[in-house]
């Protein structure tokens, strides 16, 4: 393909995919509570990577640039048919059911004939210049962890996990992770673009979890972003301290 056909090619995917995800956020009747505030380096650190994972086709978040970003999606969960082990057993054997596919695709190493492992890859194909290419670190029945390969636009990793407690079900996204340049850090941090898409395709895996368990949602979907500065040109990234947004339930 030539340049300037490449060129439109991504701009074509990236405007498409803004105006679909943009469209669905508007229209998103689910209570969202966000809040957003400076972090610290005990809290806020990233677990480790098995080393088995590790190799130089890895990006983690201290080759990334600017701030690292500590977000956390999380939902609670009435009246589930699945329990927490077979919830995350989804996830990981069919990934792609959980994310936006009209703006996104997911090509994986396994089949859904089995469960994933340390090493398997898979590629998140987006809207825009960066697809997702990112590398099982870690899993067990009720955890996977991901790590993000060269190419990704972010550099880190994302923690999928279940948990049943008492009567709920609980499902979360946990992820830490910098700008994988300072192109991608004006989008994500200054002009917040990539920041919203990505909180639209977290929130939407979220309430896809929500939908597979069989069970009903409870008090929406909560969203905690903390940040902290590790670069010389970070700026803070945060709007107002703490921001919130509701809207009425489906």
């Amino acid at each position: 393909m030539s340049r300037p056909r490449r060129v439109l090619t991504v701009v074509g995917r990236w405007l498409l995919g803004t105006v679909v995800v943009t469209w669905r956020y508007l229209w998103e009747t689910t209570p969202l509570h966000r809040g957003e505030c400076q972090g610290n380096e005990i809290r806020d650190r990233p677990p480790p990577i098995a080393p088995e994972a590790l190799d130089d086709r890895v990006q983690r978040d201290s080759d990334g640039y600017g701030c690292l970003f500590h977000r956390r999606f999380h939902v609670r969960i009435a009246g589930a048919e699945l329990d927490a082990t077979r919830l995350m057993s989804r996830v990981a054997r069919d990934f792609k059911h959980f994310v936006p596919t009209e703006v996104v695709d997911v090509h994986a190493d396994n089949t859904r004939s089995r469960a994933p492992a340390v090493g398997d890859e898979l590629l998140v194909e987006m809207p825009g210049p960066w697809n997702g290419p990112v590398r099982v670190a870690w899993c067990d029945d009720t955890t996977l962890c991901l790590i993000t390969l060269h190419g990704h636009l972010e550099a880190g990793q994302v923690v999928f996990r279940a948990r049943d407690e008492g009567d709920l079900l609980v499902f979360e996204i946990e992820l830490w992770a910098r700008p994988c340049s300072r192109l991608v850090d004006v989008l994500y941090a200054r002009l917040r673009l990539a920041k919203e898409v990505q909180l639209n395709m977290w929130v939407r895996f979220c309430l896809a979890a929500v939908e597979t368990s069989g069970g009903r949602l409870v008090d929406g979907v909560h969203i905690s972003t903390r940040w902290l500065d590790r670069g010389d040109d970070a700026v803070d990234p945060a709007a107002p301290a703490v921001a919130s947004a509701a809207g009425r339930r489906r």
